[in-house]
């Protein structure tokens, strides 16, 4: 595990962000990192889809919830 140095006012973005997603500060930061780095990787896909992938991918079965 190592640090990484960012903005202070991102860092309150982070912070905002993770009370609202009920989620620590490093687990926001995380999850912000993995999306942007698999939106990278994948650049016609949405935010929408990019999360539809990872919930397959665990195997997470969304059943009645989702809207067609």
């Amino acid at each position: 595990m190592g640090i990484v140095k960012i903005d202070d006012d991102l860092h309150e973005e982070v912070r905002r962000a993770s009370t609202v997603m009920c989620r620590s500060i490093n687990a926001q930061a995380e999850f912000w990192m993995k999306i942007g780095m698999l939106a990278e990787a994948n650049p016609t896909l949405s935010f929408n889809d990019i999360v539809k992938m990872q919930f397959a991918m665990a195997h997470v079965s969304l059943g009645d919830l989702a809207v067609a």
